[in-house]
Formats: C-alpha cells, structure tokens, sequence
C-alpha cells in the first residue's frame, strides 16, 4: 500500500492567511475551504484562483483572520493544507495523494435540514429547531421538505491506513478532506 505524502509547510510569522491559502491552492489544485474559529465555522472556495469565503456574501457570518482562527482545511480530490493556531504561531502540514495511495473514504453528515437562501454560490442552511446556521459553497441542494431530519450535505474524508509490522496491527494514522457534496438518492 503506498502512503500519502505528509510533510509541514512553513507559515510566515506575520501570516496573510488569505494570500497564504491562495498560493497553497495553485500549487496543490485544492477547491473548498474549511475554518474553525471562536466566532464559528467559515467556509470559502477557490475561484478563479481567489479564495471567496460566505462572510463575503452572508456579512453576519464569521470572518477569516488570524485573531480568531483555531484551524482551517484547504482541500481538494488530491490533497489538503491544513493551518492551525499555536502559542508559538501558526503551523501548517499538507497531505498529498502519491500514486496508487490507498485510502478508505468515508462521507459524513454535516448539519443542514433546510436552505434559507441562496447567493453569490453559497447556500445558507439551518438545522431544525436549533438555529444552527452555515453557509456552504454549494448551490441546488436538494432538501426533502417531507422528512424533517433530513441532512443532503456530504464531507468527503480520506482515511489513510498504517500496519505495525511486529503486532499487524492496522489502525487509520492519518486523515483528510477531500470533498463537499450532496447525497444523491
């Protein structure tokens, strides 16, 4: 089984994540992005080489900066960047299919039972009672208005397989995004 490759990137001390993440996905091909900050979850997606994030078209939506970032995920079909907060700074490691890798994919429900608007791209979605809100850069998700619990969005996760070679022990060691979709029935 061939492995991914797995390698840190350097983060310049005074980051431009925006820029930062731009150059990384001309050189890697990567297509969404995924954030975690402590305001809440931003999404973006490579456009014409630019990154376009929901807060650029839903304004009461998180923003991209570095004062609020924990982590984010730029990825795409073959690899992903992935930056995250330190106390020492920003750190960053990519993740990148060689030829023939082995991976198990794995789709994960994300939250979003219904679409409250749609702009610029991206689609607002809620989640039932609960007032959660996101906005994904997808566009004609289709909803089932009939099922209240139904959730269409799609992330699309890579997981890389390790054998310890006293024990043949086989465990997943390594992770990535690969993918936002919609569940087609």
């Amino acid at each position: 089984m061939n492995k991914p490759l797995c390698k840190s990137l350097e983060a310049p001390i005074n980051l431009n994540i925006c820029e930062w993440l731009e150059q990384q996905h001309e050189e890697y091909k990567l297509k969404y992005l995924l954030a975690h900050a402590e305001d809440g979850v931003i999404w973006g997606e490579f456009r014409d080489s630019q990154l376009v994030t929901a807060d650029s078209t839903f304004s009461h939506l998180p923003k991209l900066r570095s004062c609020t970032l924990q982590q984010c995920r730029a990825f795409g079909e073959n690899a992903e960047v992935m930056l995250w907060q330190t106390d020492e700074g920003f750190q960053a490691r990519l993740i990148q299919d060689e030829k023939d890798t082995y991976s198990i994919p794995e789709h994960q429900i994300l939250w979003g039972t219904k679409a409250d608007e749609v702009r610029n791209g991206f689609t607002l979605v809620s989640d039932g009672g609960q007032g959660l809100r996101h906005a994904v850069p997808l566009k004609d998700i289709e909803f089932d208005k009939t099922q209240k619990l139904y959730r269409p969005l799609r992330l699309t996760v890579h997981h890389y397989i390790d054998t310890d070679e006293e024990t043949g022990l086989a465990r997943i060691y390594l992770s990535r995004l690969v993918n936002l979709t919609t569940k087609k029935e």
